[in-house]
């Protein structure tokens, strides 16, 4: 088939990219020049693991094109996905939809043959009846079908994810629609029955209601590893213990930092936003929020807890700084406050992660990216262990740490107590 991906976010690029595997020809497209002349290149703008093979390797077969001529790719494809970002409004709760809606717009104008519309980026429930109100006189002729297809990507296994899905969700009452999308799926779907058909609203519903519910998980071990540091429990023992209940299960039950990245946060919100819209009450959603809000401010104090008040002129390091391992993005990663605050503090931060310098902290004074381990942990009083990337799970810290005496606050329980307690290392936890 021919697919026009609108938007080389991590979500199109992604998507585009894994669909030319599949033997599709993909038109991804995108405004900004410089973006489309670098993936032409061969350069990808975002650090995910497998992605950089998958897209030379198409682009060379002529499967894969990247372009800034929306009419041409929207003329020549089946069905066009729109891809591209939808934020949290300024001072507002609300997801921002204006560059979703100037895309449905743009199609207004050059759309002359039956095309399928598929919104994959994450919208609010009732956007694809937004959308076809504005393409109505398309709808009214049947050259169009708006459907709902929320993607379930995780950073750092997206390949994989897109390749073997827990499920396809599509959102449509067409059954025109619905044949040519299941047949698109059918490579992936084929051995396992994982499509699944719902409604427009329903799919849009269905996206927000996961990442709420994943984040519920999260705030939840989190408060109960805060319980565990009071009581002297381990909170591994608590996630293995109520993790192998079925009806429970171990995933998202990881205690650490505040969640953050691209979905979370900002889906959380959103959902909170349209209950409130259609006056609805999720309190448990909206306690989540305030949850994930003050575990960061509660890790900051923690910090200080363990320096004994006792912050400035101190060199501290932070191994990892991303929200989560292979990924580069650091959309509300919970570093990021702790590193301003710390700034503030009048100490030397040094950072390292494998995804390389970050512009966040690029204009903080005494906040310095270092290329390896070892330089960004010698002479350290204290070393935070931010993001659970495989590179800190083996290290040597007796050896690279040129200081008979530093601590180390392990924010992902990579490391055991009892070992570090050996080493005769200060040593702290997450509900340990």
């Amino acid at each position: 088939m021919k697919l026009c991906m609108i938007g080389t976010g991590y979500v199109g690029l992604v998507s585009g990219v894994c669909f030319s595997d599949l033997g599709n020809t993909v038109y991804c497209v995108d405004k900004d020049i410089n973006k489309i002349e670098s993936l032409n290149n061969g350069n990808i703008p975002i650090y995910e693991p497998g992605l950089e093979e998958i897209l030379k390797k198409n682009y060379k077969q002529k499967r894969l094109f990247f372009t800034n001529d929306l009419k041409k790719a929207v003329l020549k494809s089946e069905i066009i996905f729109i891809c591209v970002g939808t934020p949290t409004k300024k001072n507002s709760n609300s997801a921002d939809l204006k560059f979703v809606f100037n895309v449905v717009k743009e199609l207004k104008k050059i759309i002359k043959t039956y095309k399928i519309i598929v919104t994959k980026s994450t919208v609010p429930v009732t956007t694809g009846d937004k959308i076809e109100n504005i393409l109505a006189r398309l709808k009214k002729n049947k050259l169009v079908d708006v459907v709902s297809n929320p993607e379930f990507l995780r950073e750092g296994e997206a390949i994989r994810d897109f390749i073997y899905p827990d499920r396809v969700v599509v959102g449509t009452n067409s059954k025109k629609a619905n044949k040519i999308l299941q047949s698109l799926y059918l490579p992936i779907i084929k051995k396992k029955n994982k499509y699944f058909n719902t409604s427009r609203r329903g799919a849009e519903l269905i996206k927000y209601a996961s990442n709420a519910f994943l984040a519920t998980k999260i705030s939840y071990i989190n408060e109960l590893a805060n319980l565990c540091e009071k009581t002297g429990v381990d909170i591994k023992d608590i996630s293995v213990g109520i993790g192998s209940d079925q009806r429970i299960g171990e995933r998202f039950l990881r205690a650490g930092p505040a969640y953050g990245g691209s979905c979370f946060p900002k889906d959380t919100r959103a959902l909170s936003d349209t209950a409130k819209k259609f006056k609805s009450n999720l309190s448990i959603v909206d306690t989540v929020i305030k949850s994930n809000e003050n575990r960061k401010k509660l890790l900051i104090k923690k910090i200080d807890k363990i320096l004994k008040g006792k912050i400035k002129n101190k060199v501290i390091t932070f191994l990892g700084v991303t929200f989560k391992p292979n990924t580069d993005d650091m959309r509300e990663a919970s570093s990021i406050p702790m590193i301003k605050y710390l700034n503030k503090k009048k100490c030397t931060i040094k950072y390292y992660d494998p995804s390389g310098e970050k512009n966040e902290f690029k204009r903080l004074q005494n906040v310095k990216y270092h290329s390896t381990i070892n330089s960004a942990c010698s002479n350290s009083d204290l070393i935070i262990i931010h993001t659970e990337w495989n590179d800190f799970k083996l290290i040597n810290f007796k050896k690279i740490v040129k200081k008979n005496s530093f601590i180390i606050y392990d924010m992902r329980n990579i490391y055991s107590p009892t070992k570090m307690k050996r080493l005769n290392i200060k040593y702290f936890g997450i509900g340990r």
